[in-house]
């Protein structure tokens, strides 16, 4: 199972509905603040990510706001396919996003499981659990103003106390025209207890559209776990592959290559320095000892981490 999952050619497949009746279970980089930007989903991509999501973006904002818009969306042609989250609360505002970014990308996301206090006290995020008839009506409201029928509209999720909502939640977004729909497999109240994988199967047990299971995976042996122990079609990681962003390409840890390639990817994407030097610090993790940690993690140049590479890693 494990050469199915490395093998999976996203070249091959046409857009981000291809990749579920693909057979192959399909791997996705999570929606990640400051994180999942262009630089780095042109990164994971090189080692065989499947799916790429964009940051959590605020749809008023991004609307209303040309600024928010520079600065908060950028892509290319590489940087196919593409799901861009969003937080919405509000239908038309969500259409309105939607139409925006529809010739740039292959679907939007629906941010239903942020549990951050800010977030839900927007009404964004996980409290949009408790508001299905909501959640339907975004999803309504994007099917019927957006023409592309190839464009998907997902749901990002997490779990009730009472997974019979969560079931029901997820069969009204079904029936709404939902094209898939990811489930971080804790409830908004947790945050390092165990993930319940057994809820994850029996959503995707119930229902007929293509389940993301998320959650807590680290390595590509998880993935495979975690497909084995849901069933789910496909396979969502966020810190993991910070850590790692060659693991659905089945390396244990970050390859030097992986390092460089990441310099070159961020050097030519223009990333701000304390971007650049926060990817490095999570990828030499693993490779570097608490003695080079406390040299490396307090450098404050560009010039200065690419010295320390140079001298330590021969790259």
């Amino acid at each position: 199972m494990i050469g199915d999952i490395v093998e999976t050619k996203q070249c091959q497949l046409k857009d981000a509905m291809d990749l579920f009746h693909s057979g192959q279970v399909v791997k996705i980089c999570a929606p990640m603040v400051r994180y999942s930007k262009l630089a780095f989903r042109s990164l994971v991509r090189k080692y065989s990510c499947d799916l790429c999501y964009t940051p959590m973006i605020v749809a008023a904002d991004f609307v209303r706001s040309t600024k928010a818009r520079d600065s908060e969306f950028t892509t290319n042609k590489g940087d196919r396919p593409l799901i861009v989250q969003f937080a919405a609360k509000e239908a038309q505002i969500l259409c309105d996003a939607a139409r925006i970014v529809c010739p740039f990308a292959d679907g939007i996301d629906i941010n239903c499981g942020c549990p951050q206090r800010w977030a839900m006290a927007e009404g964004y995020g996980a409290c949009l659990i408790n508001k299905p008839e909501l959640v339907q009506d975004m999803v309504r409201h994007v099917r019927n103003q957006i023409n592309n029928p190839r464009f998907s509209i997902s749901i990002k999720i997490r779990i009730h106390e009472d997974l019979k909502r969560t079931v029901d939640l997820c069969q009204k977004a079904e029936a709404t025209g939902v094209s898939w729909i990811t489930v971080h497999g804790r409830s908004a109240e947790e945050r390092h207890q165990p993930v319940h994988y057994d809820a994850i199967k029996i959503i995707k047990e119930s229902m007929s559209i293509p389940i993301v299971a998320n959650g807590d995976i680290k390595t590509l042996k998880d993935a495979e776990n975690v497909h084995h122990l849901t069933g789910a079609d496909g396979i969502m990681v966020a810190r993991g592959l910070l850590a790692n962003p060659a693991m659905f390409a089945g390396y244990e840890e970050t390859p030097l290559k992986c390092i460089q390639d990441w310099v070159n990817i961020a050097l030519e994407h223009g990333t701000p320095f304390t971007c650049f030097h926060h990817h490095l610090i999570y990828m030499m993790e693993q490779i570097t000892s608490k003695q080079e940690k406390k040299v490396f993690n307090v450098l404050s140049s560009t010039s200065a981490v690419l010295d320390y590479l140079k001298d330590h890693y021969c790259v």
